[in-house]
């Protein structure tokens, strides 16, 4: 005989004490056994500590019938996986299928058949074990899923940060600019949802696969001479023809990357945008391809403010550091030549939350400005 700690524990609904004692005789050398005597104490005994592994119903009690009492374990989580038998002197077609329909396993007609009652029983409570095992074994597996897709995102964005600083390393005064126009790009994002012409389009996803390549818009710098990239003074023309094409060279590494790889990667698809596109203007004057307005791809255009106030603010080899107003003030100006309106206007909007991030993740003396 089975351990009483191994046993399941049956509830048994019924207002007849005759049939409460029958039922518990069956089943007490095999189950451990709860009574209750009506609706109301059944629901609090099932919604209780320890839980009844299967119910036996009946369905003709006053107050509250079993249908009712059926209905109300079915609505609750914690109690509609209980797998409840209705018993009942009831036999006609219909009350079993109104019992079925509500949530019932099975339906026992009185007078009941011991060897029927114990083996109706025994298969329920076999299928419920059954179904307790695969859904804690999918609740593992998804935990797991979650784990390790966590797990590979933190390693993809390491991967990308190393990337992108590898081109930030060969320029020591750019600091936190990854960071920094990460977070300019996700802020002005987060306050574009809001505006009607903008809502449909950045969700939530897109705009975390913007935040995630956003580090990748410089990469195209290491293919850029030092003698061009540290340089102290202004770039004569051919210089600066050269300094234009790291657009290209870091959209291309993307690219060679991605056939390497051997497929396409959702969020390589922006960081080639804004790598390639990020210096081109509103009014078409940009480069490396010279095209306006919307056909600038929207990441592009949110990285080129981002980009261009944080050059404005940060001290560089060739130029001291300028106040957050006076950036503000040159950003506002670009408003339909250099920069997308909307972009423009979500940025002034929003300037004292980019001020924050930009003195958070500052690379310099705040005082040492001009």
């Amino acid at each position: 005989m089975e351990n009483i700690q191994e046993k399941a524990t049956i509830l048994v609904v019924d207002d007849t004490p005759d049939n409460l004692a029958l039922i518990s005789g069956l089943l007490q050398g095999n189950y451990r056994v709860k009574v209750a005597t009506n609706g109301v104490n059944a629901l609090k005994i099932a919604e209780g500590d320890n839980p009844p592994e299967l119910i036996l119903l009946d369905v003709m009690m006053p107050e509250m019938d079993g249908y009712e009492v059926c209905r109300r374990l079915k609505a609750e989580p914690a109690t509609r996986e209980i797998p409840v038998i209705f018993l009942t002197a009831r036999s006609d077609s219909e009350a079993e299928r109104n019992g079925l329909n509500i949530g019932a396993v099975d339906y026992i007609t009185k007078p009941i058949s011991p060897p029927i009652l114990m083996a109706r029983i025994r298969t329920h409570l076999h299928l419920k074990a059954t179904a307790d095992f695969l859904r804690d074994k999918n609740e593992y597996l998804e935990q797991e899923v979650a784990k390790r897709t966590k797990e590979v995102r933190a390693l993809q964005d390491v991967a990308i940060l190393a990337m992108a600083s590898l081109a930030e390393t060969r320029d020591s005064e750019t600091g936190y600019h990854i960071r920094r126009t990460q977070l300019y790009v996700d802020a002005l994002a987060r306050r574009l949802q809001r505006h009607p012409r903008f809502a449909p389009l950045l969700t939530d996803r897109l705009i975390e696969m913007f935040v995630k390549s956003a580090p990748l818009h410089d990469i195209g710098k290491v293919g850029i001479p030092d003698a061009i990239l540290l340089k102290p003074g202004p770039l004569t023309p051919a210089e600066f023809t050269i300094m234009k094409t790291h657009t290209t060279i870091g959209r291309d590494a993307i690219v060679n990357a991605e056939r390497q790889w051997g497929k396409q990667v959702a969020f390589l698809h922006y960081a080639k945008e804004q790598t390639y596109c990020h210096h081109e203007k509103w009014d078409g004057s940009g480069y490396p391809e010279g095209i306006a307005g919307e056909a600038i791809p929207l990441s592009a255009r949110l990285m080129a403010v981002a980009d261009v106030y944080d050059a404005l603010v940060s001290p560089r080899i060739y130029k001291p550091m300028m106040m957050h107003e006076a950036a503000l003030s040159i950003i506002g100006a670009g408003s339909g030549s250099h920069f997308d309106p909307h972009i423009v206007d979500a940025f002034q909007e929003i300037h004292t939350r980019i001020r924050d991030i930009a003195d958070q993740y500052a690379d310099h003396n705040p005082h040492d400005t001009w």
